[in-house]
C-alpha cells in the first residue's frame, strides 16, 4: 500500500518524504518521541446522511465539534464511520487511512496551512508520511476547510 502511494505523490510532484520507524505510531501521544506533535494531522472518516467523507485535521484542534460542522456544513447526520465501513470504503483500517489515495470527499482543517510540513498516515503503522499541506489540499478533493 506504501508504494502505492509513493508512486501517487511522486506523479503528482508533492514534496513528500516517507519515514520508516521501528514502532507503530497509533497516537499522538506515541509520536511526541519522534515529531512535533501540533504538526500531526489524522485523516479521520466521518458518517453524513449522504456517506462517508475524510476529514484531515490538526491535532491540536482538540475534540471535534460535530453539532457545530453540522449547523456549517449542511449535514444533518454527521459522526465518526463504523470501523468496517471504513475499512471497506477505503481499503484501510481506522486508524491507518493516508493523508491522501483513498477516494473520498473532504474536510481539510486550513490551520495545517501555517507549517511547512506535517506528518499522517501512509496506510502502514510503521511509515508516517511528511508533506507540505498545501499539497494535501491539492491532492483531495475538497467539499469545505474547517476555519
Amino acid at each position: 500500500m506504501v508504494f502505492d502511494l509513493e508512486r501517487l505523490l511522486t506523479e503528482a510532484q508533492a514534496n513528500f518524504r516517507l519515514i520508516r520507524q521501528d514502532k507503530p505510531i497509533l497516537s499522538a501521544q506515541d509520536a511526541q518521541e519522534y515529531y512535533d506533535v501540533e504538526k500531526l494531522a489524522p485523516t479521520l472518516i466521518l458518517q453524513t446522511e449522504n456517506g462517508l467523507l475524510a476529514c484531515i485535521v490538526s491535532a491540536n484542534r482538540g475534540r471535534l465539534d460535530f453539532e457545530a460542522m453540522k449547523q456549517d456544513f449542511g449535514y444533518t447526520k454527521l459522526k465518526l464511520a463504523d470501523r468496517k465501513k471504513v475499512e471497506k470504503a477505503t481499503g484501510y483500517p481506522a486508524g491507518a487511512v493516508p493523508l491522501v489515495g483513498y477516494g473520498l470527499p473532504c474536510l481539510f482543517d486550513d490551520r495545517l496551512l501555517q507549517y511547512d510540513c506535517i506528518y499522517g498516515g501512509t496506510g502502514d503503522p510503521l511509515v508516517i508520511l511528511e508533506i507540505k499541506p498545501q499539497d494535501v489540499k491539492r491532492l483531495n478533493h475538497i467539499l469545505h476547510c474547517l476555519p
